[in-house]
C-alpha cells in the first residue's frame, strides 16, 4: 500500500509540474491533451474519461463561443466557454455552471479545445456542425431549465461512477 501511495504522489507531483508550466508547453506546441476533471462544462465535456486537445490560439483569432483553457486566480487551469470579448477583457462561464462568469485578460487565454477524445476511443471534433448544434440547443435553452438538466445529470453522474 504504502508503494501504491508513492507512486501516485509521484505521478501528481509530475502532473503538477506539466500544469505549473502549461503556458510554455503549449506555447511551442500545436497541441495538448488534458483530462476532464469536474462537471462545469457538462452536458457537453465532463464525463469520466474524457480528454481535451487544446491548441494554441493567436491573440486576433475570434474565440467567442469557442471553449477556452485559462489558469484561474487560485492557479488552477479551467476550461470554460467565451462569451464574449471587449477591450482585451474575456468574459467565460461554464456551460454547466448557471451563474458565475469569470474574466480574463485576452492574453491569459492558453488556448481552444480543438476536440475531445471520449473514454470509448471516440475522437469528437469541436467544430464540426454536430457538435455545434448541440452547443446552441444547450445554449438556448433558459438557465433555470438548463439548472434543474444540470441538477439530474449530475446525481446520475455521481450515482454512475460513485457507485460502490
Amino acid at each position: 500500500m504504502q508503494l501504491l501511495q508513492s507512486f501516485h504522489i509521484k505521478q501528481y507531483l509530475a502532473m503538477q509540474r506539466v500544469l505549473d508550466n502549461i503556458e510554455a508547453i503549449v506555447a511551442v506546441g500545436e497541441s495538448f491533451e488534458l483530462r476532464v476533471n469536474g462537471y462545469s462544462m457538462l452536458p457537453l465535456l465532463g464525463y469520466i474519461g474524457d480528454v481535451i486537445i487544446v491548441r494554441r490560439t493567436s491573440f486576433d483569432e475570434d474565440i467567442v463561443g469557442r471553449i477556452a483553457m485559462f489558469r484561474g486566480v487560485k492557479g488552477n487551469i479551467i476550461v470554460h466557454r467565451v462569451l464574449g470579448v471587449d477591450a482585451g477583457t474575456v468574459c467565460l462561464r461554464g456551460d454547466g455552471n448557471t451563474a458565475q462568469i469569470e474574466s480574463v485578460q485576452r492574453a491569459e487565454i492558453i488556448g481552444v479545445v480543438e476536440c475531445v477524445r471520449r473514454q470509448s476511443g471516440a475522437i469528437v471534433s469541436c467544430t464540426t456542425k454536430m457538435w455545434r448544434f448541440k452547443e446552441r440547443l444547450w445554449l438556448t435553452l433558459p438557465l433555470r431549465v438548463r439548472g434543474h438538466l444540470l441538477a439530474l445529470l449530475r446525481r446520475m453522474l455521481d450515482y454512475k461512477y460513485n457507485k460502490g
